[in-house]
């Protein structure tokens, strides 16, 4: 009878533990949808509204994209860039993935932003519509440097046109 409430004890603690670790591993976010959390994997994100073309919206939070800058409300290539990042990522589920930081002076959260596993942070520098910009976090910095200079040698998009 003592080895049967032994064994019975156990079977509670590992299921309790497996019940646990599943908790943590997966969370659900604001649709009530089950996410990966996962460091290496990234946050999966529905972005609810495109702020500029360098800031955008999910979960309530808003979401600085990391490496580039792009213009604000009033200046040239403002517009464009607000757009082509509703186009890319408006209404659909992406990546984020971390930098150095996690938050701005504006609390902000400091994201890479990924969409069928392409970097939305380059490719708006790929595409003219921002230039590389750097604080802290130098990730893709090269990346980001390579597509700024292309964009600018070969004219692309609103910032290097004229």
């Amino acid at each position: 009878m003592n080895s049967q409430k032994i064994l019975l004890t156990i079977l509670i603690i590992l299921i309790f533990g497996n019940f646990i670790f599943l908790v943590n591993y997966f969370k659900p976010n604001f649709t009530g949808k089950v996410i990966e959390n996962s460091d290496d994997f990234g946050e999966i994100v529905f972005i609810t509204k495109v702020i500029d073309g360098d800031t955008v919206v999910a979960n309530g939070e808003s979401i600085r994209l990391l490496g580039m800058d792009s213009d604000e409300r009033g200046y040239p290539c403002y517009k464009e860039a607000k757009k082509r990042l509703e186009e890319l990522i408006l209404d659909k589920e992406v990546r984020l993935e971390t930098g150095n930081e996690d938050r701005d002076y504006y609390n902000r959260l400091l994201r890479y932003i990924f969409f069928d596993d392409k970097n939305i942070n380059i490719q708006l520098v790929e595409e003219g519509l921002a230039v590389a910009r750097f604080y802290k976090d130098k990730k893709y910095k090269k990346e980001i440097l390579n597509a700024e200079k292309n964009s600018r040698l070969n004219k692309i998009g609103c910032k290097w046109e004229n």
